[in-house]
Formats: structure tokens, sequence, C-alpha cells
């Protein structure tokens, strides 16, 4: 599948929560929690026809505090709520091929046990393979259900003229993914983590502005040109004794490294 550069608006109202996929799903959701079943497959348990009206997942996630694995494979989703920051004991998350999942909130990175994940790298924002521009925040801001929302980092709860809202790119399982922070305060951005290597080295507000390390082909490219300026070397001579010493020639630096300084900035 072949994904745009362009740099998409947010779509906020994503899901009709009358329909009879999002009632059967909620219902599914109820089951789950009393049966204290220990994996989420909606598509198993809706049918692939109310599975593909699914664009979200209810809030009600959060209660379902012994699932350890979900699958979401093949899902039409278009985002997931931060209340899966709720399931603590999710070990297995797998999305793949849920194109429409380009972000997650941060509050995925309150799942400490998750270790193995799964998902369509090419239509994450920031992704290293082609570098997918993240969506300007600016004027142009998340909003889930509801009319507040809760600060990712300490979990106070406020309205959004208050909250500030962040990309981030962190490692959590086996993926490194985009994230959405909501941050009440100076304080609560500051203390952000480290992004991960390879990726914009701070949590930021999107655009195309922001400048993001090389793409897969990008840095093939560079290794390329780092190959031919590379000097071939020279084969020594055995040297009689008493011939004069010939000064060692000073090694031309690769063009790569000034190369990467600016991509580092």
């Amino acid at each position: 599948m072949k994904f745009n550069r362009y740099i998409s608006r947010i779509d906020n109202e994503v899901q009709d929560r009358s329909s009879d996929a999002w009632k059967a799903l909620c219902r599914y959701i109820d089951e789950i929690d009393a049966s204290g079943a220990d994996e989420f497959a909606p598509r198993e348990a809706l049918g692939p026809e109310l599975y593909a009206g699914i664009f979200t997942l209810p809030e009600s996630i959060g209660k379902l505090k012994r699932v350890t694995k979900v699958h979401l494979y093949g899902s039409k989703l278009k985002r997931i709520p931060p209340e899966i920051g709720d399931m603590t004991a999710l070990t297995h998350f797998d999305v793949y091929t849920s194109y429409g999942l380009q972000w997650f909130p941060y509050e995925l990175t309150r799942c400490k046990n998750l270790v193995n994940s799964r998902v369509s790298t090419r239509a994450l924002y920031g992704n290293y393979k082609h570098r997918l521009h993240f969506p300007q925040l600016n004027g142009n801001p998340v909003r889930y259900h509801g009319d507040t929302v809760k600060c990712s980092v300490c979990g106070t709860e406020t309205g959004y003229d208050n909250i500030l809202q962040l990309w981030i790119s962190l490692k959590v399982g086996t993926d490194v993914f985009p994230m959405l922070v909501n941050s009440c305060s100076r304080q609560c951005s500051e203390s952000l983590p480290t992004p991960h290597h390879n990726y914009v080295q701070q949590a930021h507000r999107g655009g195309r502005s922001i400048a993001q390390p090389p793409d897969e082909n990008a840095r093939w490219q560079l290794e390329q040109l780092q190959a031919k300026e590379e000097p071939v070397p020279v084969p020594v001579q055995p040297r009689a004794a008493g011939d004069a010493v010939e000064p060692t020639p000073t090694p031309k630096l690769p063009l790569l490294k000034p190369i990467w300084k600016i991509w580092e900035r």
C-alpha cells in the first residue's frame, strides 16, 4: 500500500456511537470483563461486517485489566483512546494491517508488561522507511470523546484549552510508535523521556518544518556516497635501509560526516 507524504487534517469525529457495530463492541467488552478472559479479539466476536464498522475503541477498554493479548489485525481503526494505558496486564498488541492507525496515545507507555507488538510501519507518522510528516497540531488539535481530557503524564483532568499537545516517538514492545501527548504543564512536558534514536530527538508540534532524520532510501544513498569518497588504501613497499621517509598524506574526511551533521540539527 502506498502512503502519501502530505500533512493530513486530524479527523476527530471518527465513530458513529449509535451504530450496531459500536453497540456490539461495547457488549463484547462487558462480556470479556465479566468472564475474566485474557484475550481481546473483536473480529472473531463481532464478525467481519460489524468489525469493519469500528473506527475507534470504547473508553471502557480500560477495565480489561486481565487481558494480555489484543488482536486488531486488519481493522479499520483510526485511533485508540488513552484508556488503553489502564490495560496493565497487556503483553501482546497486534494492529498489523490497520492502516488507519498512524499514531497512538502516549498512555500506551503505561503498559509496562508489553513486550510484543506488530504494526504496519509504513503507515506511521515519522517512520524510518519514508518519514511521513507529522500533522501540525497548531489549529489542528486531537479531540477524544467528551469535553475534558487527562494529562498523559500526571493524569490531571482538565479542559482542552489547558492542554498542550505534542508528538513523540518512543519504542513500546518491539516497535517505535509515534505518540500523542496531552500535557497540562511545562513540568509535565519537560519530564517526557528522550525519543528513540534515529527519530526526532524532542517532543514537537508537527508540521513540515520539523526536520526528520534521513529515511531508508536517503540513508542508502548516503552510504553509497561514503563508499565512493573513501580513499583506496595504497600498498606499502618495503623500505631499504637508509631510504628517506616520506610524510604520510592526511586522509580526506568522507563527505558523509558533514551531511549527517546537517541532518542532526
